[in-house]
């Protein structure tokens, strides 16, 4: 770890031996669960599920995040960079279609010496690294050569929500270059034999309730700005939890009605790869995994 971090757009610049900055993370790894996940998007799910490593703290503080347990209350564990590689290697033991690193900006540098252990010791299956967006292009360029996948959020257009709901400025412009880099590094979408990703980008989009122009904004510069060929999630599980039931009007579930707009909007533009969740009334709380601390990775 560099005395002074820099790793995210933050650029602190603590010593994280010493002290803890915006994420409030320190000189050791730290991770909430690790599981074959299968309800990612059908490319990267695929039969087998896929290999998640959910990593504690954040350089985000969203107020409606799913996973906040571990990325805004921190919990987890502490692990050193040799476990974090044999749980890559566990993963895919047990039968994992890729490795999906959740919320790794933080630990970027100690994760590319995991994955160098890893590959040495036979870690074959592509690796994804599933990031809320607001990335250091810096720290994205020495991940060149790690990373096949880059599955980057882009939740914001509009910079008042981003203050709002995740304490950021600046995040569009930050993310949106950071998206470029790694397009720029992996490029559009590869799949294999069985419609699995192999290699590209793949951006998500997390459409909240009464922001449907927000969504219309950031699909619309995916679609003016990036290759055509690019996939796009576009996320409709949104359900208020954490610090979402403060905010009256995210405090509820995306409705019929705005669902049908994105749908709608989605063909207007033209956009024609990716994928688009049904819409469902149940509460998506359940696809929500459970955290469990104590990892066997032998």
């Amino acid at each position: 770890m560099e005395q002074e971090c820099t790793l995210c757009p933050h650029k602190c610049k603590i010593d994280r031996n010493i002290n803890i900055g915006r994420c409030k993370a320190g000189n050791k790894i730290e991770i909430g669960g690790v599981s074959l996940h299968k309800f990612e998007e059908p490319c990267i799910s695929g039969k087998n599920g896929s290999g998640t490593v959910f990593f504690s703290k954040c350089n985000l503080n969203c107020v409606f995040c799913q996973n906040y347990e571990i990325s805004n209350l921190g919990n987890g564990r502490k692990i050193e960079i040799e476990e974090l590689s044999k749980i890559l290697l566990k993963q895919q033991e047990n039968g994992a279609e890729n490795i999906n690193l959740v919320s790794p900006t933080i630990y970027a540098d100690k994760i590319i010496d995991a994955i160098k252990i890893a590959k040495q010791k036979g870690l074959k299956i592509p690796i994804i690294y599933n990031t809320n967006g607001y990335e250091n292009i810096e720290t994205l360029k020495k991940l060149e050569g790690y990373i096949d996948v880059y599955l980057p959020d882009l939740k914001y257009y509009d910079e008042k929500l981003a203050l709002k709901y995740s304490n950021i400025k600046n995040y569009f412009n930050t993310a949106t270059e950071a998206i470029k880099e790694m397009y720029r590094q992996v490029g559009y979408p590869i799949f294999n034999e069985n419609g699995m990703i192999t290699k590209g980008v793949i951006i998500r989009h997390l459409v909240l309730p009464n922001n449907i122009e927000n969504s219309k904004k950031v699909l619309k510069w995916i679609y003016d700005n990036l290759d055509r060929r690019i996939y796009v999630s576009v996320m409709t599980q949104y359900f208020p939890t954490y610090k979402a039931k403060e905010f009256k009007e995210i405090n509820r579930k995306l409705s019929k009605t705005e669902y049908n707009e994105i749908e709608n909007y989605i063909y207007e533009l033209g956009i024609e790869n990716g994928y688009m969740q049904d819409f469902s009334e149940e509460n998506e709380e359940q696809y929500v995994p459970r955290w469990n601390f104590a990892v066997d990775s032998n």
